[in-house]
């Protein structure tokens, strides 16, 4: 007969993972959720196996933030080896164009002004992208042949930081949605000397910040104190404009129902979040002077 399983416990808040190469998004979040033996996590925006960097996972009642989260500001550093194109334009992928060209590093940072702003970008064939419900890497991985069509992403900054003569560093602020795969393979393409990224590493994801992420390995080595690295649910909300609101307003969010905003400090239309007694009730919209509850998190108050 075998042994019971051990109970999962309620756990809410936020662990910024510095998530190693060789790892899934999907597994790091595993080991985090059997570290702190949680019944719910998820993470806010998929790395690569092969990337590394800023991973944020949320636990019990802050995955109800992850969308806000996702939705911020990514920053990324990688690194562009010139001469090779593949499939998947990074390094696991198969080899489809060479070329002994080497672009001068003048004529890279030349290039980099047409990748900001709002552009138009074709998302490589190996990504989450999903085409009649099948995502578009297991269609590719399929032998299926598969066309994305390009779509707009806003790109903040893109700069040139190192290089070498086979090599191009750099590093990148951009929105929601943009591959960093297929800007290595533009420049490459326009360069006419092909380009793939050999290394990825993530600095930001809206408002958590590289410098604050812990490594996995630390986290696995001392769990008796990885819930000093766990920040508080309201970490994925900090971007938003704060709501504090008496009991009986937060009384009113619980039931689902709206609450009227007064006083100069009310934010304007757009999403916020609501406190009472330092303790998150909600997120939603303040619309035409009231807040409306979209997600209503489960915590004593």
């Amino acid at each position: 007969m075998s042994a019971p399983r051990s109970q999962r416990v309620e756990v809410n808040g936020w662990v910024i993972l510095d998530k190693p190469v060789g790892l899934t998004s999907t597994q790091a979040v595993s080991k985090l959720k059997r570290l702190f033996n949680a019944k719910k996590a998820g993470h806010a925006g998929t790395l690569d196996p092969l990337a590394s960097g800023v991973l944020p996972v949320a636990f019990g009642e802050a995955t109800k933030t992850v969308p806000f989260v996702q939705d911020g500001e990514k920053a990324y550093r990688f690194t562009v080896r010139w001469g090779v194109e593949t499939d998947s334009d990074d390094a696991e992928g198969t080899v489809t164009q060479t070329s002994d060209l080497r672009p001068e590093r003048e004529d890279v940072e030349r290039l980099l002004p047409r990748f900001t702003g709002e552009i138009m970008q074709t998302p490589p064939v190996y990504s989450a992208i999903k085409i009649n419900g099948e995502r578009a890497y297991d269609l590719a991985r399929d032998g299926e042949k598969v066309e994305l069509a390009p779509r707009p992403v806003t790109i903040h900054s893109l700069r040139m930081v190192d290089g070498d003569r086979d090599h191009a560093v750099l590093e990148a602020e951009c929105g929601k949605g943009t591959y960093v795969r297929a800007i290595a393979r533009d420049l490459g393409r326009i360069l006419g000397c092909h380009g793939h990224v050999v290394a990825l590493r993530r600095t930001r994801v809206g408002p958590f910040f590289e410098t604050e992420s812990a490594p996995l390995g630390d986290l696995l080595d001392a769990p008796e104190t990885a819930h000093e690295d766990m920040l508080s649910i309201e970490a994925g909300l900090s971007e938003l404009p704060c709501i504090v609101l008496d009991r009986n307003g937060a009384a009113r969010l619980r039931r689902g129902q709206s609450v009227i905003l007064r006083g100069r400090e009310a934010p304007c239309e757009g999403p916020a979040y609501a406190v009472c007694a330092g303790i998150p009730i909600a997120s939603g919209m303040v619309e035409a002077g009231e807040f409306l509850p979209n997600r209503v998190f489960n915590l004593p108050f």
